[in-house]
């Protein structure tokens, strides 16, 4: 075997569930009142030490929804340079307390639920078990996917973002006939640029711009 096979090569150690078959450890993030789901891959190593999404500290992820539940709320985008409008009690109620110039970020598990319920947007991964090396979507092998009904049969979801081409071209070829019966067709479900800090060509305001799809 390589020894780039199992094996982080800059460290020499082994990596979590590098040779081994891992299972999604959390649960998808939804209510009743959810109409978006976004669907990433499978967890990265952060997000498995933390059981929760996107944990990664370099995915912007959080930055660019934050920044579409902003421009939702009618506050500015992050590339407009004005000041945010003050935002009433109700919408102080529902907004995460930290703030990353005019958007606010979110950085607890709580204010990223928080933030998600409050904007009906769902989240989940489109992968249940694979053999993943450390975070790598391009070693991933031997995928078995998610049941959407646990989600679709509880909210009414019109659309579906899928982050990243790994995760969309496993969608595509074995969950999209789980959408028939929900009215749901491929054209409800838009493929999103990673978020991932691999995907360093892409800005986060490039990001958000062409996520902003999802949302309009």
């Amino acid at each position: 075997m390589p020894e780039s096979a199992g094996k982080n090569t800059k460290t020499k150690k082994a990596l979590p569930g590098d040779g081994q078959r891992l299972y999604h450890a959390f649960g998808p993030l939804f209510d009743a009142d959810s109409e978006i789901l976004i669907l990433g891959s499978f967890p990265s190593v952060k997000s498995r030490e933390q059981m929760f999404y996107y944990g990664h500290p370099q995915n912007r992820f959080w930055k660019v929804v934050a920044a579409l539940c902003a421009q939702r709320d009618g506050m500015p985008s992050c590339t407009d340079g004005n000041v945010s409008t003050p935002l009433n009690a109700e919408e102080q109620a529902c907004q995460p307390p930290h703030t990353d110039g005019e958007i606010r970020i979110p950085r607890t598990i709580e204010e990223k639920r928080t933030l998600l319920l409050a904007h009906h947007i769902a989240l989940w991964d489109v992968i249940a078990s694979c053999e993943i090396t450390g975070s790598s979507d391009s070693s991933i092998k031997n995928a078995e996917v998610n049941d959407l009904s646990v989600i679709l049969n509880t909210a009414h979801i019109r659309r579906i973002g899928v982050n990243g081409s790994t995760a969309y071209r496993l969608f595509e070829k074995y969950m999209s006939p789980q959408l028939e019966a929900y009215g749901l067709t491929m054209n409800d479900v838009v493929k999103l640029p990673s978020t991932s800090p691999a995907n360093a060509a892409w800005s986060v305001e490039r990001l958000t711009g062409s996520w902003r799809t999802l949302t309009s």
